[in-house]
């Protein structure tokens, strides 16, 4: 036999060995545009997606849906994972409570944390139950405990009962994923009324503070809280003066607690987006009429899909960051962060 021939019948059985079917670069590149995993020849690496084409690009259809906003109802549709997330058992056992669970980052932290083995809580508004009735679908799918609690954080005694009931049907709570806000621009600070202020600062920042001292009893020693700040408490815009003040607070918060809780073995994190792609944006968060070149400010050209940050929600709540604590990990296409 040649040394041709030697090549190619070990080529050929490497082949039959593999689980994959090899893919062609066309194959492959199509996949990643559509936000899917590009499956790995064997004869090198997966192929490069460039992150720029990955997801759809402005500009978007104009689009308005009254608040909270329902993922199934934008065009496009947000990408939180559902087809494209592969888990490796990294949060197996654990249990978590995420708020804003049903669409949007929470969404796309829920399914990867169930993924990865472990059972989730999720709390929505009642307005929500359709995006929230999918997502507990797909944790059952994975094969993990999913729990769902209707409810709306700007009642203290709501979000005592939401840890209690979040803790009681999951059999414990490791993880609090403070992920739930209220966004609504306005272009004056005189447009702004009280009822407005307060609810953005009671969603944003006092549900924070109500569900995390009501955790704390249920944490142990390499429990996590990973809160959800952005990249406006950096860089404010006029549109959103009340939004990006709880914002930069959330960072301020999350800085001070891990300190205090660093004694007692428990890691706290925050994660700063810049332009995603969710409900949030055409339910008020942003004006219609700047809705269709949403995210195009940034270097990437476009905005975040809500999958592209699962892993980094994935990466603080598991053990491997286990000296990552007062963080504030940003994901921003290129905007700054600091």
């Amino acid at each position: 036999m040649t040394d041709e021939q030697r090549s190619l019948a070990r080529r050929l059985v490497l082949g039959a060995a593999g689980a994959a079917v090899p893919l062609t670069l066309a194959q492959a590149q199509g996949q990643a545009q559509q936000g899917q995993p590009a499956t790995p020849t064997q004869t090198g690496p997966a192929v490069l997606a460039d992150p720029r084409q990955k997801y759809p690009r402005p500009p978007f259809p104009r689009q308005e849906q009254p608040w909270p906003g329902l993922a199934s109802r934008m065009d496009p549709k947000p990408d939180h994972g559902e087809t494209s997330y592969r888990g490796s058992n990294r949060l197996a056992g654990r249990r978590a409570l995420i708020t804003g669970g049903d669409s949007g980052i929470g969404r796309a932290a829920a399914i990867a944390y169930a993924r990865e083995g472990a059972d989730v809580a999720i709390n929505y508004l009642e307005a929500e139950e359709e995006d929230a009735r999918e997502v507990v679908r797909l944790i059952r799918e994975a094969g993990r405990k999913a729990v769902a609690i209707p409810g709306d954080l700007r009642q203290e005694e709501f979000c005592a009962r939401l840890v209690e009931q979040a803790a009681r049907d999951l059999g414990g709570l490791d993880i609090l994923v403070n992920n739930a806000a209220r966004q609504t621009a306005q272009t004056s600070i005189a447009d702004i009324t009280t009822e407005q202020f307060d609810s953005t600062m009671k969603t944003n920042l006092y549900a924070l503070f109500w569900l995390t001292k009501a955790a704390l009893p249920h944490l142990r020693p390499g429990s996590a809280i990973i809160n959800t700040a952005s990249v406006v408490a950096y860089d404010p815009p006029a549109a959103l003066f009340d939004y990006s003040g709880t914002k930069a607070a959330i960072i301020a918060f999350t800085r001070s607690l891990a300190k205090q809780l660093a004694a007692q073995g428990i890691r706290v994190n925050a994660v700063a987006p810049g332009p995603f792609w969710t409900p949030l944006q055409p339910s008020g968060g942003q004006q219609p009429e700047a809705l269709p070149q949403f995210g195009a400010e940034a270097p990437m050209g476009r905005p975040g899909q809500p999958a592209e940050l699962a892993p980094t929600f994935v990466l603080l709540a598991s053990a491997e960051a286990s000296y990552t604590t007062g963080d504030v990990q940003g994901a921003t296409g290129g905007r700054p962060s600091s």
